[in-house]
């Protein structure tokens, strides 16, 4: 999810209003902190060019890497893309859609456009997104877009639902693993129809939720799991995933495994693999898979922009891969802490 950012006439205002009042209250003066901190948050982003996406994802086409997410200043105009070769040093997608991938008004959603991932089926590049608390699917020719619906639809759903990730499996099944929001935030998969209008009846399975003491340590009574992603190795299915409110700076991503893509799933009791103590940042998690072309896997994920304020949040990459463990026919996921890196803009 993305919290509301604060405009700048906004931040001018509240500077002003500390100029002429000294004697300013608590309140104003909170309030002009924040954004100062937010003043900064943009000066550094012209400094640095880091990428300020969140719940991010990356998709491989023909060697060029594409990548979307939940846009850090304003999330209700739709996704923005950038695309790299090296997946170091990115640029926006040129044109005239000012690097919009999907644009608001050309598919579902009115604001709130959140966690995109795209995928390939059936000869055709897909998006699945959530906006308005619900799931929709646009579709496109090109990975950079334009993602359109030739009918405006959200997926139909009798609670809200967000965080999609459609899995495409051997068998060329598509399964929808995404969030749904009954007395907590909690994972669910069902099986798509072929056309990905909908999910087939009877299908919807509950996966797993935030139970453990590292995936809720605000003791929140609305615990979260959130951003899955799913992959299959060695004919076993790893969820992965993300637990804690995302302002907690313990905010961190785990994984379980299962035999069928409906589970049961059993959680790695080496949770969280992903978070503030290996990586250092706080606010790590809600992310995506891609292999690069030397064969590594890689995960795409955001952390809070410091260790004092969340937003906007930095997109991060960081190399992974299965080793084998104690656990007969269930290798181990690990990550290359030192293969972290934010991922920046270039300006040619």
């Amino acid at each position: 999810m993305a919290p509301c950012q604060t405009t700048d006439f906004f931040i001018m205002h509240c500077i002003i209003r500390i100029k002429i009042c000294r004697a300013a209250t608590m309140g104003l003066l909170l309030v002009a902190a924040f954004s100062w901190k937010n003043l900064g948050a943009q000066a550094l982003n012209k400094s640095t060019g880091d990428i300020y996406l969140a719940d991010p994802a990356i998709f491989n086409h023909n060697g060029t890497y594409y990548l979307y997410g939940t846009v850090g200043i304003n999330a209700n105009n739709g996704f923005i893309a950038y695309t790299s070769a090296d997946m170091k040093s990115w640029k926006k997608v040129q044109g005239n859609r000012d690097g919009y991938a999907l644009k608001k008004g050309e598919s579902y959603g009115l604001a709130n456009f959140w966690a995109p991932q795209v995928f390939f089926y059936r000869d055709s590049f897909f998006m699945a997104y959530a906006a308005d608390e619900n799931i929709a699917i646009a579709k496109s020719n090109d990975p950079a877009g334009p993602f359109k619906q030739q009918n405006i639809r959200a997926l139909n759903a009798p609670v809200k639902q967000i965080d999609p990730f459609v899995f495409i499996d051997e068998d060329g099944r598509a399964y929808l693993y995404h969030v749904r929001l009954s007395n907590g935030n909690k994972i669910f998969v069902a099986e798509m129809d072929d056309d990905l209008n909908a999910i087939k009846p009877g299908t919807l399975t509950e996966c797993l939720s935030a139970a453990l003491p590292w995936e809720n340590t605000a003791n929140s009574k609305w615990p979260v799991a959130e951003g899955p992603s799913v992959i299959r190795h060695n004919n076993i299915y790893y969820l992965f995933y993300t637990s804690n409110d995302f302002r907690n700076p313990d905010y961190a991503v785990g994984y379980a495994t299962a035999n069928t893509p409906y589970g049961p799933w059993t959680k790695y009791p080496g949770n969280p693999i992903i978070s503030k103590k290996n990586i250092g940042i706080n606010g790590t998690g809600h992310g995506d898979f891609v292999v690069d072309g030397q064969n590594n896997l890689r995960y795409v994920f955001h952390t809070h922009f410091s260790d004092s304020v969340v937003a906007p949040r930095k997109t991060a990459i960081v190399k992974m891969k299965f080793v084998k463990n104690d656990r007969p026919g269930i290798d181990e996921m690990v990550i290359d802490a030192e293969s972290f890196h934010f991922a920046t803009t270039r300006d040619d």
